[in-house]
């Protein structure tokens, strides 16, 4: 018997301008496939993730009042556990599509249930054929993560990373649970200026390097960032979702505060409105996503 085909929409991410943000593949499985499947059709869209949705029901959705999916990422060459930008266009996919007729999507993942929640937003359009200030509608998406706790990292090769971020001054390293080496700079406008050496850079401790630094007084940003991980096949996350989790732990020691604006400093660029939510260990993660592709994969 043939198998079916998998629709899927290419989304991108943590912004509301096509081309920006961060591009997810969002595949929707109406029937189990294998591992190796799933990879090769990752390796195929070769962009930083693609995600598989399965509709989950019956005993599977533990009675859950929510719409409930499971949910993977891959990158182009390996399963992760946790991505912020593509569980937001798995989410946007479904919200969009008619899919769920609720504002609240559960997802079963490598990282426990994650939320997502979908929010009204509702302003007047500026644009220029607009003359009679139409309102229009859009909404955004909320996300529910883990923090990410951090550790010191005390290492001989601080300056090898530093040669690895083509010289850039290093304030503080620290390591994340999830193998990820956390690097703090002078200020945003370096992690803006970096030029990467993404060799030196796979060749350094840890799975990947998250690079950040405050933001520029009347910026309208907290801090910025950036994510370099090629040895999962990525040489720049645009905009890492997931890496905030432990980004926003760290500025909310350093700044005093809970809510926060953080621009993704990649060449695409991306927004991230952020709640810490302390007494819980969860950051809240709200961003926008926009559609730029559709179709279905034929093998």
């Amino acid at each position: 018997m043939a198998k079916k085909l998998v629709k899927y929409s290419v989304v991108d991410a943590f912004t509301d301008s096509a081309f920006k943000g961060n591009p997810a593949a969002v595949c929707l499985l109406e029937e189990e496939r294998d591992e190796q499947w799933l990879q090769a059709v990752a390796a195929e869209f070769n962009i930083s993730e693609t995600c598989y949705l399965t509709r989950l029901s019956g005993s599977d959705s533990l009675d859950s009042p929510n719409p409930r999916f499971r949910l993977r990422w891959f990158t182009p060459v390996a399963e992760v556990e946790l991505c912020g930008h593509a569980t937001l266009a798995a989410a946007h996919t479904l919200f969009s599509s008619g899919l769920v007729n609720s504002n609240m999507i559960e997802f079963v993942t490598l990282s426990g249930i994650l939320t997502a929640k979908k929010f009204p937003e509702t302003k007047e359009s500026d644009s220029s054929d607009n003359q009679n200030g139409e309102v229009q509608e859009g909404f955004l998406i909320e996300l529910n993560f883990p923090t990410v706790a951090t550790v010191d990292f005390n290492s001989v090769e601080v300056s090898s990373i530093s040669s690895a971020l083509n010289g850039a001054s290093v304030i503080d390293i620290k390591k994340t649970t999830s193998d990820i080496l956390f690097v703090v700079v002078p200020s945003g406008e370096t992690v803006v200026e970096i030029q990467p050496q993404i060799d030196a850079i796979r060749n350094c401790p840890g799975m990947g390097i998250i690079v950040s630094g405050a933001a520029p007084s009347g910026s309208g940003f907290d801090f910025y960032s950036r994510f370099f991980c090629p040895k999962l096949g990525i040489n720049e996350d645009p905009v890492c979702g997931s890496a905030h989790c432990s980004l926003t732990p760290y500025w909310s020691k350093k700044l005093g505060k809970c809510d926060f604006v953080a621009y993704a400093a990649s060449p695409r660029s991306g927004v991230l409105n952020i709640h810490l939510d302390e007494q819980n260990q969860r950051v809240l993660l709200r961003g926008k996503a926009v559609t730029v592709m559709e179709g279905s994969l034929l093998v």
